[in-house]
C-alpha cells in the first residue's frame, strides 16, 4: 500500500490559521478532488471538524486520542496512526492519503510511514499561520515531478505541483 501526504504549503512551511486554509486556489482544490477521489484519506479529528462537510466518494479515517468518537456511518475513527494504516491495509487499499492536520503530518514523516509526498508549494509566506507542515530531510526524498501554475484571475499566488518520492 503506498502512503502518500497531500498538502498545500507556503514558502515557510505554513498550512492554516484557526482551523482554516490560508489562500483558496481552486486549481489545488481540484488536484486534490481528482487525487483522493475513491481512496481513503487519513485525517486527524480537528482537521475533519474543519471540513464543509463529508467529501463525496471518499473514505475518512479519523485519528482521535478520544477514546469515545464516533466516526460518521461508513467512516472510521482510530486512536493513532499505525491503527489507521493497519485498518487500510485490512481494507485492501493500494494507496491511502494522509490530509492533515499540521501533527498528523509530523508524525506520519517522523515515523517514516510515508511513501509520497504530493506538495501544493505556494509561493508567499504567511506569518500569522498558526499550522506548519514540518521540516523533512530532502535527502531522503527525490522530485520526481514538478508542474508550475501562474497567477491568473482565480489564483492569487503563484503554486507549483511537486511530486516527492522516498529515495
Amino acid at each position: 500500500m503506498i502512503r502518500t501526504i497531500v498538502v498545500a504549503k507556503a514558502k515557510n512551511n505554513a498550512i492554516g490559521k484557526d482551523n482554516d486554509l490560508l489562500w483558496r486556489l481552486p486549481d489545488d482544490f481540484k488536484f486534490f478532488k481528482q487525487t483522493t477521489l475513491d481512496h481513503y484519506v487519513i485525517l486527524g479529528r480537528k482537521t475533519f471538524d474543519s471540513l464543509p462537510g463529508l467529501l463525496p466518494r471518499r473514505t475518512f479515517v479519523i485519528v482521535t486520542r478520544n477514546e469515545v468518537y464516533r466516526a460518521p456511518e461508513g467512516h472510521y475513527a482510530v486512536n493513532s496512526l499505525e491503527e489507521a494504516f493497519e485498518l487500510c491495509e485490512v481494507q485492501e487499499q493500494s494507496e491511502v492519503f494522509i490530509i492533515g492536520g499540521g501533527i498528523i503530518y509530523k508524525d506520519s514523516l517522523e515515523k517514516g510511514m510515508v511513501d509520497r509526498m504530493l506538495i501544493t508549494e505556494v509561493d508567499t509566506e504567511i506569518e500569522e499561520a498558526d499550522t506548519f507542515f514540518p521540516e523533512f530531510n530532502a535527502n531522503h526524498w527525490r522530485e520526481e515531478r514538478r508542474q508550475h501554475h501562474d497567477i491568473d484571475e482565480r489564483h492569487k499566488y503563484t503554486f507549483d505541483f511537486v511530486t516527492y518520492v522516498k529515495a
